[in-house]
């Protein structure tokens, strides 16, 4: 649970773990007792959802004789397996990361248990089994929600931090300083440890050189050591590997890199050395099957349920204005296919004639042109903004193909045109009628936020990302942060 949020933006350190299993220290037993309440919770989330969904398909009352031994066994069923996807470990993973975590959890707590019941041949109902995994699955990340909240206020108050030295004589290592400030990584700094005084004469609060590494661990009780590696020599780097694995306290070797460098970095070892491999940025030919698989089926399964309400807002965009139903726009798609973009119309017909007008009366020069108080948009244009519902035709181009359900913004020509080269990695794949600029701010963000989210979200995907964006969308809009 350490580090649940973490940050990013900025420019990132990648972190190398080096030493041996970390002992017993004070914060990982505050963190051992944490664990030990969480696995109570994912008991009580399986059982909990074994036993409502028994109730709906069955009515309230006593459990039937071969449904109580799996009420008995899943505690345990789930303990080992929740465990097994170190979800009770305190290292760093992102919500995305935990939110798969937890779905493959369930599906295989689930899976064992049926296997169970296969073994004592007691028949299951397939309703029955559909209803616990939803509730299972709903209790789980519902609970780890209020561990997150939980857990975050008791580091505001001085929980969960690990006391940190940080090693290092650059700038880096103040910048470490400088966020570890901030509870929400985790860490709390003690000091610093230079090779020579150029800190201590700016201000920062150096202990000592790296000679007294190993007293100064002893002293200030340092559960963990970073080093900003940058502005040391192997030979540092070596001595301060030597005096941490003595004392078993774990090491992070930080190396700041450009940020979209970061998160496609993968580390390997040649020959006694660590090699730094930097993946490319696009989507396996599995993994593009598989999102256009989950494109397909839920793009036909979102206009067939909506259908009777985009007919209803198709006809109020008619009577209330004049001009088309349908807003067409060209878009770039994937690797630079022009497309067109449908979208419900909520400006008056022919607005787009004046925006080269409205660009110098707002002093607007920026890439993302949108105003907030548009005077182009219709009464009803601003209410389908507000809840994105003027979006909703994007289904007919992911069905088409030319879009996906979850991807980056899709671009303008004009702003492709503007590209810089390492912003063009965007369009290695379809884009999204939702993202990560959707339930991160929106039209709130900048154009290079908005390009470094889609990046970020490019270089990590999964369908377990997919569907926690997609789960993130609905509070997005109902918030209607950055919605105009």
């Amino acid at each position: 649970m350490e580090g649940f949020s973490a940050s990013r933006r900025g420019t990132p350190d990648v972190a190398v773990r080096v030493g041996e299993a970390a002992p017993a220290t004070p914060t990982r037993v505050q963190y051992r007792h944490l664990y030990q309440r969480i696995a109570v919770t994912d008991a009580l989330s399986i059982s909990g959802g074994l036993i409502i969904a028994h109730w709906i398909r069955y009515g309230l009352g006593a459990p039937r004789a071969n449904f109580l031994w799996l009420f008995l066994w899943s505690p345990l069923v789930a303990w080992v397996v929740f465990g097994a996807f170190r979800l009770y470990q305190a290292h760093r993973i992102t919500p995305a990361e935990e939110f798969r975590r937890i779905i493959l959890a369930v599906t295989l707590s689930l899976i064992g248990l049926v296997s169970l019941s296969l073994w004592s041949l007691a028949a299951l109902s397939r309703v029955w089994l559909a209803l616990s995994w939803v509730l299972a699955v709903l209790f789980a990340l519902a609970s780890r929600r209020v561990w997150h909240w939980s857990v975050f206020r008791s580091r505001m108050k001085g929980r969960y931090l690990f006391p940190t030295l940080i090693v290092g004589t650059n700038v880096e290592a103040m910048h470490l300083e400088t966020a570890m400030k901030h509870p929400r990584f985790g860490y709390s700094s003690i000091g610093l440890v230079a090779t020579d005084q150029s800190l201590a004469a700016r201000g920062a609060s150096v202990l000592g050189g790296i000679g007294d590494l190993r007293d100064l661990i002893r002293q200030t009780g340092a559960e963990c050591v970073f080093v900003a590696a940058s502005a040391l020599s192997s030979a540092d780097i070596a001595h301060v590997a030597n005096a941490v694995r003595r004392e078993g306290v774990e090491v992070r070797v930080t190396a700041s890199l450009p940020e979209m460098l970061a998160s496609r970095l993968t580390v390997q070892p040649i020959g006694g050395m660590m090699a730094l491999s930097l993946k490319p940025v696009r989507l396996s030919g599995t993994q593009a099957a598989v999102k256009r698989a989950f494109d397909l089926s839920a793009s036909s399964l979102g206009l067939l349920v909506l259908f009777p309400g985009l007919l209803l807002i198709a006809a109020a965009v008619r009577l209330t204005s004049s001009g088309p139903v349908f807003y067409r726009q060209g878009r770039v798609g994937q690797r630079g296919a022009p497309f067109t973009m449908l979208k419900f119309r909520t400006m008056r017909d022919g607005a787009d004639a004046n925006v080269a007008e409205l660009r110098r009366a707002h002093g607007v020069d920026n890439l993302m042109f949108k105003l907030q108080d548009d005077p182009r948009v219709t009464r009803l244009g601003r209410l389908l903004r507000r809840f994105s519902l003027d979006e909703l035709p994007q289904l007919i181009n992911v069905l088409r193909g030319e879009m996906s359900l979850v991807g980056p913004r899709p671009p303008l020509p004009e702003e492709v045109a503007e590209y810089e080269d390492w912003q063009f990695d965007r369009l290695e794949v379809p884009p999204g009628v939702t993202g990560l600029w959707q339930v991160s701010g929106r039209s709130e963000l900048s154009f290079d936020e908005c390009v470094r989210l889609d990046l970020f979200y490019i270089e990590n995907w999964s369908l377990s990302y997919d569907l926690y964006i997609v789960a993130k969308t609905l509070p997005a809009l109902v918030s209607r942060r950055g919605a105009y």
